[in-house]
């Protein structure tokens, strides 16, 4: 397994090894797996129980979007709810907000969940009989805020994703993007400082979709909120996520950004999962760049300040048009005023193919 270290920050959610064994055996077969090592298939076929999350550990900084990702079955959706108790690990800790979630006791953790914590799951769940701000204030009604106080703080939560207009209507009168946004909203309310999303565009028409995607990391950017984002597509994933965590029968293979896991897949399953994937807004300037010392080696007398220039977060895309634009073979790569690298077009070729800058000595 391969993982990355996790942003510079606070550290909201901790998770340490977390196991999850489902089955009426469960104990005996995690003594089995800590003796022998059983793997997933052995554990099923002599206990008759599922290996659920196995051996999994991540990190989430404040103010991260970390996207949790894998095929049905791999096991992302039993790991987030690990992260909030609603369902409790076989082994391994969960520590949010350097708080050990098991040792919390029923009231401690029904106040972490409503004040710190925000749900929102694939099947948004509205009251029918309730109005859009109604549902929204849900939360905060059974914390028991006074009904001016939380209708007042839901009407804010819905304005924030584009509902103040609907605040009166009933969910039958709203499309699924639109409950979406009342389960977003809902989740606001309490000014949680996490957010746990497991698949909640999922089932919706592709260009609402990525609406729906892109108002969700601008609004959890711009209140600075942290989020754990579950999905089974990898351009979401990417769309969303700071870094993606790659799940497979319940461990997570590799962990990283979205340019660290297409350049350097940690194994032939990861690197079969981004195989499809483009690379022109994903990899950046600073990772298919030569050094200046190689280039001008390869090209004595070489004039670097004639260059066109541009930033090390410059993305393929951009690095195209810049070659097509310039009368020069290649393009500086500054950083506070020094050049700390040269893309070529043989480098500039190797990066849309998905080439790591450690492998870019030839090119």
């Amino acid at each position: 397994m391969k993982t990355e270290a996790a942003n510079a920050g606070e550290v909201l959610i901790d998770c340490q090894s977390l196991w999850k064994v489902f089955g009426d055996r469960s104990g005996a077969a995690m003594n089995a797996i800590s003796a022998r090592g059983l793997g997933k298939r052995e554990v099923l076929q002599e206990f008759n129980c599922v290996v659920g999350v196995s051996n999994a550990s991540l990190q989430v900084s404040r103010g991260e979007i970390f996207c949790i990702m894998g095929l049905s079955g791999s096991g992302k959706s039993t790991l987030i709810r690990l992260l909030n108790k609603l369902i409790a690990p076989s082994s391994g800790k969960v520590i949010v907000k350097g708080r050990d979630i098991a040792a919390l006791s029923q009231p401690e953790l029904r106040q972490m969940r409503a004040r710190n914590i925000g749900m929102v799951f694939q099947n948004v769940a509205l009251l029918p009989h309730r109005t859009v701000i109604e549902n929204a204030a849900f939360g905060l009604e059974v914390q028991g805020i006074p009904k001016i106080q939380r209708n007042e703080t839901a009407r804010q939560a819905l304005e924030k994703v584009g509902l103040a207009d609907w605040v009166d209507r009933y969910p039958k009168e709203l499309s699924g993007g639109m409950q979406q946004r009342v389960g977003l909203a809902r989740a606001l309310a309490s000014d949680p400082e996490i957010i746990l999303m497991d698949e909640p565009f999922s089932a919706l028409d592709p260009l609402i979709r990525r609406q729906l995607q892109d108002e969700f990391r601008q609004l959890t950017k711009e209140l600075g909120k942290s989020a754990v984002f579950i999905t089974h597509d990898l351009d979401e994933a990417i769309r969303i996520g700071d870094r993606i965590a790659i799940m497979k029968d319940g461990a997570i293979i590799q962990t990283g950004t979205a340019e660290q896991i297409i350049l350097n897949p940690a194994d032939a399953y990861v690197a079969e999962f981004v195989a499809g994937i483009s690379r022109l807004h994903l990899i950046k300037a600073h990772s298919v760049m030569r050094s200046v010392a190689e280039f001008q080696s390869s090209k004595p007398g070489s004039d670097i300040s004639s260059l066109i220039r541009t930033t090390p977060d410059a993305d393929i895309d951009e690095l195209i048009t810049l070659t097509m634009q310039s009368k020069h073979d290649a393009i500086a790569v500054v950083d506070n005023d020094q050049v700390v690298g040269v893309v070529t077009p043989l480098s500039l070729l190797m990066g849309v193919k998905g080439t790591a800058a450690s492998d870019l000595a030839a090119a």
